[in-house]
């Protein structure tokens, strides 16, 4: 019963205490963390790769990754920010080992049934358009507009989980969608 009170105590704790229990070797506080953050980091590597298989991949390697790194955390408060870095390098790392690879006359998707197949093409093509606008765009930029649109956070919480202000968080963000604007133009 006693490690079950210690489990749900740690779930309600908030950042800094569960991370600084991970950083000292506590296995329960590590799962606590993964828990709390699986969803997000895949959601954000789901947009990076554009729901690439790898997915799941990339965010388990992030957390070995983190586990084997608990000591470049300088403020266990800030882990969530921490994981996401981790996670978009990783996913940028994947992308870059890719890219050279993929073939696009390789990849074949069935056409849903009630979708023309001119309109499955045109869609394709739009989110392949969109996949690589974002990859154009500065890490920074890329970071907050996937945060603010995929992710719906408000720009507060994109300056804490990028550790920024929340000026630099606005204007990174500015810069962001004028440049998609511009480039996706065609696709309005």
């Amino acid at each position: 019963m006693g490690g079950e009170r210690y489990r749900s105590a740690l779930e309600q704790a908030d950042d800094r205490i569960v991370a600084g229990r991970a950083m000292d070797g506590d296995v329960a506080a590590f799962a606590v963390l993964v828990r709390r953050y699986t969803p997000m980091m895949r959601a954000y590597t789901q947009r990076m790769l554009n729901a690439s298989s790898e997915v799941d991949d990339i965010v388990q390697e992030s957390f070995v990754t983190a586990w084997q790194r608990f000591s470049d955390l300088d403020d266990p408060a800030k882990v969530k920010s921490w994981l996401m870095r981790i996670v978009s390098r990783k996913a940028v790392d994947r992308i870059r080992a890719l890219r050279p690879t993929v073939d696009v006359d390789d990849v074949e998707q069935s056409a849903p049934l009630r979708s023309s197949p001119d309109r499955v093409v045109e869609a394709r093509a739009g989110l392949e358009a969109l996949g690589v606008a974002l990859q154009e765009l500065p890490a920074s930029q890329r970071e907050c507009w996937v945060l603010r649109e995929m992710g719906g956070y408000s720009y507060d919480e994109i300056a804490q989980e990028l550790d920024i202000s929340v000026s630099t968080a606005r204007g990174l963000l500015a810069r962001a969608r004028k440049y998609m604007i511009v480039r996706m133009e065609a696709w309005r």
